[in-house]
């Protein structure tokens, strides 16, 4: 089980400190799809980017199966992200001068948990055997956010993080790509947080939180 408990962060401004997240909490249990709502601003991708350890929070806590993020030091949040969850970004971030089957297996390699019979099928899922020898320049948007879902889940990570992973789609392509991830996250029984601002697509999961004034609530349908 995932484990936000009270958390808060601000950013510094010259105006002084800018409260983001004022005693955000949440559970997140494995093979649970969770969506995250809230208006612009009010701190989805920062809650997102806290629990990938990507940043620090000022106070609270972040537990996961008994391992304390926020007691981590960088070296430790860099195997957290490198061994336990797949990030999923709305800006792809696939790495330019790697084809497609490389940036497939880059994450799996770091952790050495490569398994080719595995990284074949995630191609095959996705659409992607005919563009294995690609580049992203060469794909359009929709492939590429299913290279970085294929990228993110190769390793086999027990979490998944997506912060609007159709965002950049159109709404046919971004149906399409949501119904992969949430269909390969769940033969994987992995937990899937994922922000997005579109209440159609969080109906899709299996359940919703709102973040609004820096804390968590149940959506109200």
């Amino acid at each position: 089980m995932l484990l936000v408990e009270d958390v808060h962060k601000s950013y510094a401004t010259a105006q002084g400190p800018l409260p983001v997240l004022r005693g955000a909490s949440l559970t997140l249990e494995a093979g649970q799809s969770v969506a995250l709502m809230g208006e612009s601003g009010s701190g989805k991708s920062t809650l997102l980017h806290l629990i990938a350890g990507l940043e620090h929070l000022d106070s609270g806590r972040i537990v996961a199966n008994g391992l304390a993020l926020h007691e981590l030091g960088e070296a430790g949040l860099a195997r957290w992200r490198r061994e336990q969850i797949g990030l999923v970004f709305q800006q792809y971030n696939l790495i330019s001068s790697l084809d497609v089957a490389a940036n497939l297996a880059f994450q799996a390699r770091l952790t050495g948990r490569h398994d080719p019979h595995w990284v074949r099928h995630l191609a095959e899922r996705l659409g992607l055997t005919t563009v294995l020898q690609r580049y992203p320049e060469q794909l359009s948007g929709g492939q590429q956010q299913r290279v970085a879902i294929g990228r993110a889940l190769a390793s086999r990570p027990p979490w998944v993080l997506a912060d609007e992973p159709t965002g950049s789609l159109d709404e046919a392509s971004g149906d399409a790509v949501l119904e992969l991830l949430l269909e390969l996250v769940n033969e994987l029984g992995s937990a899937l947080l994922m922000v997005t601002h579109s209440a159609q697509l969080a109906a899709r999961l299996s359940s919703c939180l709102r973040l609004q004034q820096g804390r968590v609530s149940e959506a109200v349908s």
